[in-house]
């Protein structure tokens, strides 16, 4: 059997010319960091003062680069990111039901049924970057080469080990972000309680009547901060592991397809007899 490559082209926006969202991971960081901008103008325009103190630090000394505003927009680049690996998830999975493989457990594939399942994986544009149409080409090929099955079952493991590496190192950058939120409400926290103790600590503030309430004022704004950030890690950590978990069960199943489907029904040939 020899399998030519075809040139990936598909109607449905999967072709290779095309650029992904994903290779747009960039612009997608600087759009949703935008749209962080406008909420924080948002908050402004429209919350009060007391709500506005606790969201967005209005009135504080670096307002408006406050800790708070770099905070909410450093969520919304991690929100955007998320919402990209659940698209990515979803489209993993609808290539379980494009039908690559024949499901009819009474089919043997042989040379002539590999060719054409190949050229429809290669045809659909999907072959270097989806779970199954990846493990269902690198199989087909390796088949051809060796005509082995148990090879074509160890490439498959190691393909979904590097695969599932594929997945975690995606999720390194939002990581990361889970971790920078609440430190930077511990940084805005450390900043407030400099500030109201640099406050209490002016000439003749000591003698103000109302020193204890505006300081404990602004030691409030600071730990509210430090609650908002908690808060958003705790939406982002939640919404990872479904994410994550959504991806990880789109791999599972691609490997169950390609193995229950594909390679459990190989046919190798007997070998003629020698004359």
């Amino acid at each position: 059997m020899t399998i030519a490559a075809a040139e990936p082209a598909t109607p449905d926006g999967l072709s290779g010319s095309r650029p992904r969202l994903e290779d747009r991971r960039a612009t997608l960081a600087a759009a949703t960091g935008l749209f962080g901008v406008a909420l924080c103008a948002a908050f402004h325009a429209v919350l009060p003062d007391a709500a506005a103190k606790i969201m967005i630090d209005r009135g504080g000394l670096l307002y408006p680069f406050s800790v708070q505003n770099v905070m909410w927009i450093v969520f919304c680049i991690a929100a955007g990111e998320l919402a990209l690996r659940m698209r990515a998830a979803s489209r993993e999975l609808r290539q379980l039901t494009l039908g690559y493989l024949p499901e009819d457990p009474s089919v043997v594939l042989q040379a002539d049924d590999l060719e054409l399942i190949y050229r429809r994986v290669r045809e659909s544009g999907a072959a270097e970057r989806s779970f199954l149409p990846r493990l269902i080409s690198r199989c087909i090929l390796q088949f051809q080469i060796s005509s082995s099955v148990e090879q074509c079952t160890m490439l498959m493991n190691s393909t979904l080990d590097l695969i599932s590496h594929e997945i975690e190192l995606r999720y390194a950058p939002l990581r990361y972000i889970t971790w920078l939120i609440p430190s930077l409400g511990f940084i805005g926290t450390v900043t407030g309680i400099g500030h109201a103790l640099s406050y209490a600590g002016e000439p003749g503030r000591l003698q103000e009547p109302t020193l204890l309430t505006e300081v404990t004022a602004r030691l409030a704004v600071s730990f509210d901060g430090t609650l908002v950030a908690l808060l958003m890690a705790a939406v982002l950590l939640f919404w990872q592991g479904v994410a994550e978990a959504r991806e990880e069960h789109a791999l599972n199943l691609s490997g169950q397809r390609c193995l229950d489907h594909l390679i459990n029904r190989l046919y190798v040939p007997n070998p003629e007899p020698a004359a």
